[in-house]
């Protein structure tokens, strides 16, 4: 079997994206996907995205971690799912997809794709971190000499031994301005340092609000892949209209044999 795929990139977040809408990928081939996003074995990739038909938004975004399981929401995968659609010719400059954790909306302005993500009720905020689900569980830890910082042996122990089997994102924080904060994370399923994490960057802003470490709902988030924006309302439920805003570029395309 000959599979076309299309690879994309969200900050240096990438992933290998296929239209699925006619079902013929081997969705439960865990070791398929695994290999597919081998960067020595495979097309290399953080992530495969399948793009399938939903019967009342306009598509249903099914993502897979590059351990080969299928995983919790994807906001750089988002951006880029929304690109390829666009690509598609199944939207314009807006739409609705169904995700694991639910309806998104996303449009597509100036070259940068604007995707909604889910309101955030609830923050756990202790003295040394915060943990909250952005689509995906991340804990926020704000640490000193950034750039010199072991993120793999760090992450690696946070994910494992504070949060067991599930597991969670690992993110660590350096406030550089205002309303500016750089960001480095350790993403289980990768179970690496990516060079971006949307629902990671997501998090932080949200956790750097929440602690009063910055006062506007407008946050900018540096990423060893670029830089992504963030906009929020807070309100008495929390946090909503929360928005993950940067570029999506598709890459290159080809087709390989399974």
């Amino acid at each position: 079997m000959e599979l076309q795929f299309y690879k994309y990139q969200g900050t240096g977040n990438d992933f290998v994206l296929v239209d699925n809408r006619q079902l013929l990928f081997p969705k439960n081939d865990t070791k398929l996907i695994a290999r597919l996003c081998d960067q020595k074995f495979g097309i290399g990739a953080d992530g495969l995205i399948l793009l399938e038909n939903h019967p009342t938004v306009n598509f249903t975004m099914v993502y897979y971690n590059a351990d080969g399981n299928e995983s919790s929401m994807c906001g750089n995968g988002g951006r880029c799912i929304s690109h390829f659609a666009n690509f598609l010719g199944i939207i314009k400059n807006s739409a609705t997809f169904k995700a694991i954790d639910g309806l998104h909306e996303t449009k597509i302005e100036n070259g940068r794709i604007h995707l909604k993500m889910n309101s955030v009720a609830e923050i756990q905020l202790n003295e040394a971190f915060s943990f909250l689900d952005t689509g995906s569980p991340h804990h926020v830890e704000m640490v000193e000499d950034l750039a010199a910082y072991n993120v793999f042996e760090n992450g690696r122990s946070i994910r494992n031994n504070q949060y067991g089997k599930a597991g969670a994102n690992v993110n660590f924080v350096e406030q550089r301005s205002e309303n500016t904060f750089a960001v480095r994370t350790y993403e289980r399923g990768v179970e690496d340092e990516t060079l971006s994490c949307g629902t990671g960057v997501t998090a932080v802003a949200l956790a750097m609000h929440a602690t009063g470490k910055v006062t506007s709902e407008k946050v900018i988030l540096q990423q060893p892949g670029g830089e992504l924006q963030v906009l929020f309302k807070k309100t008495e439920k929390g946090y909503e209209d929360v928005f993950l805003i940067g570029p999506a570029t598709q890459v290159f395309k080809g087709i390989i044999t399974l």
